[in-house]
């Protein structure tokens, strides 16, 4: 019961936040009048159960605390009578219109351009997502105290800006759009492989991340949107094999893929196959579609490599980005043979100095040395997988990279 309780207060929470602040704007203040309708449900549910309709109850619940605060409050007060907003207790049928998503509509708010991505990040956990700031501070290696700032510092953002509670003008669907998906996107990463800590994964975020992906796919089924939800799927299919019954690191060509999750793998396939359009493929798709050529073989050694360089080829011209230019030169390699791949490292390494930039560097490291290992140099190869293993933050990470420099030792 205690499950399906907090459950249901995280799936509820940001439509009646939404209500709220549609009706008064108050952002703040809102979501402090929803914590506490939470927190009375959280009570009371357990004992007396879920009423027949619990949004309903919620809201009301988070309507009467929104006009104590109100009426507390002397210049918020005048503010709303200058509005001609009535102060009312909504009947039990009372709810968001039905014609408007508020989960949605809040989800774009939290990503105002007005925002830097890491407040978008936060906000958009925090209110849409139902996250406790010490579960959000816990995902990204700092103190509850520096995410709640990060987070109110995000509201104050908002308020300076004008930020209203409507969606986007016809003109600007687009940009916000774009900046949704690039903060699921993240939200997702990072849950998938975290950052720092002695977890390999946040199944909290991942599922998280598919969730809001979910809920901004049923409204706006684009091409780019459909890629992403489809790459979250696909990729979360693997999650399951990427650690063993002892808890070390997995690599991808030496999963058990009989562990993927194949209700995951099929509906992650169909639907980048539904909108895949090679000449008009955005990043989303790209990397959907190479997740999705990973998915099809039945072996390691049945890969498609060629095929997957050449994504990778497409989608480095789209986003010359480093993370993708290092997978480019694992899937030459590969495709190709490592002499060549270690050709192509050098040459990007040249005109982008992936081996001395700070962000960079320990990915440089990782992959040179699992290229110099393909080509039998195995001492090259043990020294740059300890460098890497010093250079990241993740216990799991730095665990497998020593454990690959042994054996490449002890295989010589």
């Amino acid at each position: 019961m205690t499950g399906q309780v907090e459950h249901l207060l995280r799936t509820e929470a940001p439509q009646v936040l939404g209500a709220l602040v549609r009706r008064f704007g108050q952002f703040d203040s809102a979501e402090d009048a929803v914590q506490e309708a939470l927190l009375a449900a959280s009570r009371t549910w357990p004992a007396d159960g879920v009423p027949d309709n619990p949004r309903s109850w919620l809201i009301r619940i988070a309507y009467r605390r929104m006009v104590d605060l109100l009426r507390s409050d002397q210049a918020r007060r005048r503010r709303e009578q200058e509005a001609g907003l009535a102060l009312y207790e909504p009947s039990g049928d009372a709810g968001p219109p039905a014609d408007v998503d508020d989960s949605l509509t809040l989800l774009l708010l939290c990503c105002h351009p007005s925002l830097p991505a890491t407040s978008q990040v936060a906000l958009t956990l925090r209110a849409v997502g139902g996250l406790t700031t010490a579960e959000i501070a816990h995902a990204y290696g700092t103190t509850e105290n520096t995410m709640g700032t990060r987070i109110s510092r995000a509201k104050q953002q908002l308020a300076r800006a004008g930020a209203r509670f409507t969606p986007p003008a016809d003109n600007d669907w687009s940009d916000r759009t774009a900046a949704v998906t690039q903060v699921l996107y993240l939200i997702f990463n990072e849950g998938y492989t975290t950052s720092s800590g002695d977890e390999l994964t946040r199944v909290d975020l991942t599922q998280e991340a598919i969730r809001l992906t979910r809920l901004l796919h049923g409204t706006l089924p684009t091409a780019e949107v459909t890629g992403l939800l489809a790459l979250m799927l696909l990729t979360e299919s693997r999650r399951l094999a990427r650690t063993s019954a002892d808890g070390h690191l997995v690599p991808l060509e030496q999963q058990d893929r009989t562990r993927w999750n194949a209700e995951l793998v099929g509906e992650g396939t169909a639907l980048i196959d539904s909108v895949w359009n090679r000449q008009e493929a955005g990043p989303y798709q790209l990397q959907a579609a190479i997740a999705a050529v990973h998915a099809a073989a039945e072996s390691p050694e049945r890969t498609d490599w060629p095929q997957i360089a050449a994504l990778y080829l497409w989608l480095e011209r789209l986003t010359p980005t480093a993370p993708v230019q290092l997978s480019r030169v694992v899937a030459v390699a590969h495709a190709y043979g490592p002499t060549r791949g270690l050709a192509l490292l050098d040459d990007l390494d040249r005109r982008h100095h992936l081996g001395r930039n700070p962000l960079t560097h320990q990915r440089e490291r990782a992959v040179r040395a699992h290229l110099l290992e393909m080509t039998g140099d195995t001492g090259g190869a043990a020294a740059l997988y300890r460098e890497a293993a010093a250079l990241t933050d993740n216990q799991l990470e730095r665990r497998y990279l020593h454990d690959r420099a042994d054996q490449v030792d002890h295989s010589t």
